[in-house]
């Protein structure tokens, strides 16, 4: 059985209440309220749902948007879907390994990095490992 397959309250029982409304019920933490949002410690960061690598620091980047952002994901860990929520559509973002909602990817907002790409994610969505 994979770590997508999990039934809604076998989620519940390994998540906190927060990350359960974010991983599995696609919310989104107020902005500026994350951990994650202003650090910068070397490592990675991984999905908090199954441990899955998602981000490495080194693609880490203040973009000001009250919530961290990275311009790439480690390649094949991260997928992408529309969202057609709040009456506009965005790019969710995922774990590919487990399904768990990270936040949305946005392109062309002319930040210096190689991507010209925002993955916008929440702090809850992710755990810490340094180098």
């Amino acid at each position: 059985m994979g770590a997508n397959s999990k039934s809604e309250d076998e989620w519940r029982a390994i998540l906190s209440p927060q990350q359960f409304r974010i991983l599995r019920r696609k919310e989104t933490e107020a902005p500026n309220t994350g951990d994650y949002n202003h650090h910068d410690a070397s490592g990675v960061y991984s999905c908090a749902g199954c441990g899955t690598p998602l981000y490495k620091s080194s693609t880490k980047f203040n973009s000001g948007c009250g919530w961290p952002a990275f311009f790439d994901a480690i390649p094949g860990a991260v997928s992408r879907h529309e969202d057609h929520t709040l009456f506009m559509t965005r790019t969710e973002i995922t774990c590919t390994a487990c399904g768990g909602h990270l936040g949305h990817v946005f392109k062309g907002e002319g930040f210096d990095t190689p991507t010209d790409e925002r993955h916008c994610v929440n702090s809850v969505s992710l755990n810490f490992k340094g180098e």
